[in-house]
């Protein structure tokens, strides 16, 4: 009986060891895993604005992000935008809450820094702290708004969206009047060889220097591209194999044109043409709302 004893505990205190050790290398992996995403989010950023070593950011760069959620309160729904904004002390966040036709309904301050902001446990207690119990509220999305001193660059909006396979994860980024700057892909299960091309710059560049009416009307062309369009397209990582000047020219006769099909990839070209269209058209309404509110109610928000 004492050695049935003696193997239980032994083997219990085995366990939690063992338990204490997977949790632990759960955490520190977890944590390095999301600083890794965050350092690879910050970098493609910053080259969607053509910031590198050789051409660094303007002493004041800046880039602030602010946060959409759902509200329920019952069958009523709102929704909420944790909102970067100016304080004496320094920059805070406000919880600015809108009903679904952009009707101004409230505003709260939050203990909440950007640092804070930029984990998810934090926002949740702050959104807890500041909402009564009977709300419940669900994360939608979230923007960064790169400015330069008090001018807004450019807004960088991830996105999701089906894929021949799975879904498409995706950074596109904007100036203030929604000429698309650039778009990158972030994560695929494409087919190599095929749809897998979406992340080759000879696809992505073709969205670049597009006005939103240019976006929102694309369409696939099944046909193949022009071998000149395609290298000035792909010159960017062709060490300069194009002056400058002549991939600007060649861009510029066929900036008008819709976006060429992958060869053997038509279903991955039309997700991805699709899925900016989409992207474009919702955030540009969102943001001219919320635009709209903030100048209204005089709301200090940092960008």
């Amino acid at each position: 009986m004492k050695e049935i004893i003696r193997i239980t505990f032994g083997l219990t205190i085995s366990c939690l060891v063992a338990g204490l050790l997977m949790g632990s290398v759960f955490i520190i992996t977890d944590k390095a895993k999301k600083h890794n995403e965050q350092v690879n989010e910050h970098r493609t950023m910053m080259a969607l604005l053509g910031y590198n070593k050789r051409n660094p950011a303007p002493s004041d760069f800046n880039m602030h992000t602010f946060y959409r959620y759902i509200i329920e309160d019952g069958n009523t729904k709102t929704l909420g935008y944790l909102l970067p904004v100016r304080r004496a002390e320094g920059i805070g966040y406000d919880l600015v809450v809108l009903t679904l036709k952009g009707r101004f309904v409230q505003r709260d301050q939050l203990d909440l820094s950007p640092e804070a902001a930029s984990e998810v446990p934090e926002r949740q207690r702050a959104l807890r702290k500041a909402l009564p119990p009977s709300k419940e509220f669900t994360y939608a999305d979230s923007t960064t708004v790169a400015c330069v001193g008090d001018q807004r660059r450019a807004y960088l909006i991830p996105g999701e969206f089906p894929g021949f396979k799975t879904f498409i994860e995706v950074m596109l980024a904007v100036d203030p009047s929604f000429e698309v700057i650039g778009l990158e892909i972030m994560e695929h299960e494409e087919d190599p060889g095929l749809g897998a091309e979406i992340e080759r710059d000879y696809f992505k560049n073709q969205f670049k220097g597009k006005s939103f009416d240019q976006v929102k009307d694309l369409k696939v062309i099944k046909e193949p591209m022009p071998e000149d369009y395609r290298k000035s397209l792909q010159s960017e990582t062709a060490q300069g194999a194009i002056p400058k000047g002549v991939v600007d020219t060649v861009r510029s006769q066929y900036q008008d044109e819709d976006i060429y099909a992958l060869t053997g990839a038509t279903i991955s070209s039309r997700a991805v043409t699709v899925g900016v269209k989409n992207m474009m058209k919702k955030f540009a309404y969102r943001v001219n709302i919320l635009n709209d509110v903030v100048t209204g109610q005089d709301i200090p928000v940092a960008f």
